[in-house]
């Protein structure tokens, strides 16, 4: 049953994917496969500390009050990360911008919260925001691969396409984010249909 928290964020339950949460982030930083991953990353943290405080504490929280609440867990949290990626990170820092203070109100998180730790111990918590902020981090990246190899013929920034290759500018651009997400939810949407038949 436990496995169960983990593994729905993947696949069953993706935020991405079958979701559609956290869109904001997902077609705005989403220009590279590294800043995909970076900002899954530091979702994750957030998400599963944020889940394991509010799963502690959900017995003394009174209902009236519990989304103010939530986001002032979420916003510390939320603070902790952009301090560490201030001193450790800051080249990424600099890449992510805005989009990392904007976790505090990102749909994941706070959905999560209401939905799951308000209702669940904290190992169940923990196990949930783990399978969450995995399955957030690898819809991003999978999106940042689809964009960043047509739009500077790299991934990860290392090249993989030769260097008479034209970069389609238009897959790091907005435009795109919203075209590579398009396509991707076609694929995955016919094929669960074909499996389904």
């Amino acid at each position: 049953m436990r496995m169960k928290h983990l593994t729905n964020g993947l696949f069953k339950e993706n935020p991405i994917f079958v979701q559609l949460l956290g869109m904001c982030p997902t077609l705005a930083v989403t220009t590279s496969a590294t800043d995909g991953f970076a900002m899954g990353a530091a979702t994750t943290v957030v998400l599963v500390l944020a889940n394991i405080v509010i799963s502690l504490m959900r017995k003394i929280i009174p209902n009236k009050i519990r989304i103010p609440i939530f986001i002032v867990v979420i916003a510390t949290f939320v603070t902790m990360v952009g301090l560490f990626m201030k001193a450790y990170l800051p080249d990424l820092d600099k890449s992510l911008g805005l989009f990392i203070p904007l976790i505090v109100v990102n749909c994941l998180i706070l959905a999560r919260a209401e939905a799951f730790a308000f209702k669940n111990g904290p190992i169940n918590s923990t196990l949930d925001g783990i399978g969450m902020g995995l399955g957030f981090t690898l819809a991003l990246t999978i999106l940042g691969i689809i964009r960043e190899i047509p739009g500077n013929g790299s991934v990860f920034g290392i090249q993989v396409l030769p260097e008479w290759f034209e970069p389609a500018v238009i897959m790091i651009l907005p435009a795109g984010a919203f075209l590579a997400l398009g396509l991707l939810l076609a694929f995955i949407n016919a094929a669960k249909a074909s499996r389904a038949k």
